[in-house]
Formats: C-alpha cells, sequence, structure tokens
C-alpha cells in the first residue's frame, strides 16, 4: 500500500482530494497544511517524508495572492520556488513521485491558440516566475516529476471568483467584468481526479496541462455564473483590462492544450460549462 502524502490540504484542490481519497481506499493518506507540516522548512520536510515512508507527494500547497505576491515576494518565493525543491529531494531520496501543481501564468498570454507542455515560457508577474522557479527546482531534484499546470481554479471550496462573482451579484445591481482575458475555468473536483487518474495508471514524468473543455472570457465565466444561480437583478459591463489596473500583470489569452495529458492517462475532460453547473448546484443545495 502506497503512501501518499497531500500538502495545501485545506485549499481547494487539498480538499477535493481529501474527498476523492475516500473512494481511493487503496492508498495510506497523509493531508498536511502548514499547521501540520512547513513545506518551506527543508528539514521537517525530509523528517516527514522519511518517517512516514512517503511514496507520492502531491503538491497542493501555493502563495496564489497575485496582486499581493507583487509586493511580498520573499514569502512566494519561499512557498512557490524554494518549496517544491525541497518536496523534491525528500521523495527523490525514496525513489518516489512528485505531483507539482502550477499554473498557466508561466506564460504571458500573448499567443492566440492553445499553449502546449513545449512551449517558451515567459511569465509577466511574481507569482508566474515563482511559480515556474518551482517547476524547475521539482525537475532538478526528482527525476520522477510530473507538473501539472491548471487555470483558473474555483470550487465549493475557499474564497474563489464563482463565490465571490455570486455574493457581488446578489448585493450589487451592476457589475464590470473583463471581457479581454480568454481562459478556461477549472473545477478543482475536476482536476483532483486527472491527478488520481494519473496515479492510479502510474505517473509519466513531465509537464502536463489541465483545465476544463473550452474558452471565455472572465466577463462570459460571470454571466454562466449568474445565469446557473439563478441572478438575474445585476447587470453585467464587459470591462476592458486598462478599465481594471491591477498590480500583477494577467495573461491576456491563457487557454491550455490538454492533448498531452489526455492520450497519456486516457481521461476525458468535462465542458467548463458543466463543471461549472455541477458545482453552482452544490454550493446552492448547502
Amino acid at each position: 500500500m502506497k503512501n501518499i502524502l497531500i500538502t495545501g490540504a485545506n485549499g481547494q484542490l487539498g480538499n477535493e482530494m481529501r474527498l476523492l481519497a475516500e473512494v481511493n481506499k487503496e492508498y495510506t493518506y497523509f493531508f498536511t497544511d502548514v499547521a501540520e507540516l512547513d513545506i518551506c522548512d527543508e528539514q521537517a520536510v525530509m523528517n516527514f517524508v522519511t518517517d512516514h515512508q512517503i511514496d507520492i507527494i502531491v503538491n497542493c500547497a501555493a502563495y496564489t495572492a497575485v496582486d499581493k505576491a507583487e509586493d511580498d515576494r520573499e514569502l512566494c518565493d519561499k512557498l512557490n520556488h524554494f518549496a517544491p525543491g525541497y518536496l523534491a529531494k525528500a521523495i527523490q531520496s525514496r525513489g518516489g513521485y512528485l505531483v507539482q501543481v502550477s499554473t498557466d501564468y508561466v506564460f504571458d498570454g500573448t499567443a492566440h491558440i492553445p499553449y502546449k507542455e513545449e512551449q517558451a515560457t515567459c511569465p509577466d508577474s511574481v507569482y508566474g516566475t515563482t511559480k515556474l522557479a518551482g517547476e524547475q527546482e521539482a525537475m532538478k531534484y526528482c527525476s520522477n516529476t510530473m507538473i501539472i499546470r491548471t487555470a483558473w481554479l474555483y470550487s465549493t471550496f475557499g474564497n474563489n471568483f464563482v463565490k465571490t462573482m455570486i455574493r457581488l451579484g446578489k448585493e450589487k445591481e451592476a457589475l464590470g467584468v473583463i471581457f479581454d482575458q480568454i481562459g478556461t475555468p477549472t473545477y478543482a473536483c475536476d482536476l483532483a481526479v486527472a491527478i488520481f487518474a494519473a496515479i492510479n495508471k502510474g505517473i509519466v514524468p513531465g509537464i502536463y496541462h489541465y483545465s476544463n473543455e473550452g474558452v471565455c472570457s472572465w466577463y462570459d465565466f460571470t454571466q454562466m455564473i449568474h445565469h446557473l444561480a439563478g441572478i438575474g437583478t445585476c447587470k453585467l459591463r464587459p470591462l476592458h483590462t486598462e478599465e481594471y489596473p491591477t498590480k500583477a500583470n494577467r495573461p491576456h489569452y491563457s487557454v491550455l492544450d490538454k492533448t498531452k495529458i489526455k492520450e497519456t492517462y486516457g481521461i476525458e475532460i468535462p465542458y467548463w460549462v458543466d463543471s461549472l453547473k455541477e458545482c453552482i448546484d452544490k454550493l446552492l443545495s448547502r
């Protein structure tokens, strides 16, 4: 029976991994967040992995406050850049596997067709730069590393765009939302299913892209959120990026090509609207 460590277990993806662990009973799990294991402490990571005889690490921990990261580079760098290297060294010492979750922000968003895994990276923010450095650390120190880049993550857990737009839709009569940034939402539950598919089939090291199928803007995403949540009283107005300035630059186009992960692990990826409906139905039934 393999021992699996899941870091960042109190976050969106970590919580979805907890739920799926209940139906993937063939493994022993260790769910940690910072209180149980500080992944920025290299020795603590090595001790934990050794003491619990960990075979696979799924690193769901990250510094994800994109704008705050511009002023908080040191902590962002520790968590996104150096910590994956510590995890990689520890699991390499056991001949195990690392699944490192990364982001579409490793690209600058100037493309116009979906990004493939082998395309040149060019991050345009502290967040994107530190996440790319984390990918490189992970692959440098663990030969059995699977990088899985994702985008626009949401779930029933934690704070995210879907929950915020539902709340604002109920509070406000009108709302401006950016329409010229294009990507694909990702339901964290679907990403967790893909990670388990890789674990169950056998992790093939390399870089992979995962988001839901389809393409939309933040404006389209919000329109669909309000539609599915039954919000009809809030008028949405499309905004240009320059009308909503932020500290960190966002990719204008960050659609990810998912061919590699689908072919490698034989998975089908749900359409973003179908997954959004599933998530909102869960939120409304609470």
